[in-house]
């Protein structure tokens, strides 16, 4: 029974020993990041605010050397990361020269401390002044086609065109790349049994041209889709070009016009929206028939034919 109690109080003992180890730890990692240390960082200069056409060169340094003084707790991520980056203005915060952008170290260090925060106390920068190298590149305007496999559902159609927020992008790159690209097509936009409006945002395929950058690099198609249907109506054969000396009688004298159309408009259709020709000159000797054709309809219409693929016509 003693040895029973010994070993419970033991076994309480270490548990109070580990908690008590725990929380000294615990306290004096604490304690150690709450003091202040000195020590060399490296800070990454980024320029922002560039014009799409210019391009950094990759040789170029754009490392900065800090001696810096902060608490523990504020060192701590460069532990995991290299460097911190700094964001410089290529508008406002440096000296354009002979395709180089020269940003002055020390007589604009008040920039880095406000980039850096009040955490930091900074004592020294090297080296004195950053050269960043650049290369200045073409531009061009190109029209955008959009890439599309649609599918709608029975019944219904796109009303008018497929409309596109923008219809050129600029391109940004070598003139020797850019002078034989007269287009960009879009990522294939796929949809299926489409019944409601279409608004969506497509990519803009750049797979076939390297070093060359589009701005914006996507678009935004939309467009209209409402219920269609067919309708069928009569309308007079015009014939044109027949000559002065010729008179001729042909059948049939109407023909009928199958057309595509949007159901809110369907009652609005009437044999005048069309106009059907055939033209005398296209006549081959010795051929007694002419070929329809609708050369009038209205813009709504999505699609129409004509049934009747011939009038025939005799000399009187």
């Amino acid at each position: 029974m003693k040895k029973k109690i010994s070993n419970y109080l033991k076994k309480k003992n270490v548990k109070r020993f580990s908690i008590f180890f725990i929380l000294a730890f615990v306290f004096l990692i604490f304690s150690k990041l709450s003091n202040d240390y000195k020590q060399n960082i490296t800070l990454k200069i980024q320029l922002v605010n560039l014009d799409e056409e210019i391009v950094i060169e990759d040789d170029s340094l754009n490392l900065i050397n800090a001696y810096v003084e902060a608490k523990g707790f504020t060192l701590v991520p460069f532990v995991f990361k290299d460097s911190k980056i700094i964001r410089i203005d290529a508008k406002t915060d440096v000296i354009t020269r002979n395709n180089e952008f020269v940003f002055d170290v020390q007589r604009q260090k008040y920039i880095i401390e406000e980039e850096l925060g009040s955490s930091y106390k900074l004592f020294t920068l090297k080296p004195d002044t950053l050269i960043l190298k650049f290369s200045k590149m073409s531009t061009k305007y190109v029209d955008v086609v959009v890439k599309k496999d649609f599918k709608y559902a029975l019944g219904f159609d796109l009303l008018g065109e497929l409309n596109k927020d923008i219809d050129s992008v600029k391109l940004v790159g070598p003139m020797s790349k850019l002078e034989s690209i007269e287009s960009i097509n879009t990522e294939l936009l796929s949809l299926s049994d489409i019944k409601l409006d279409i608004e969506e945002r497509i990519n803009l395929d750049m797979s076939k041209y390297n070093d060359v950058q589009a701005v914006p690099a996507s678009i935004k198609v939309y467009g209209d889709v409402e219920r269609f249907t067919e309708g069928t109506i009569e309308v007079p054969v015009v014939i044109k070009n027949t000559p002065n000396n010729v008179n001729i009688n042909y059948f049939p004298k109407t023909v009928s016009v199958s057309y595509y159309i949007d159901l809110n408009r369907f009652n609005s259709i009437t044999e005048s929206n069309f106009k059907v020709e055939c033209d005398f000159n296209d006549v081959n000797e010795g051929q007694q028939f002419m070929i329809p054709k609708i050369v009038v309809k209205p813009d709504f219409v999505k699609r129409a034919s004509v049934k009747q693929k011939r009038i025939d016509f005799i000399k009187l």
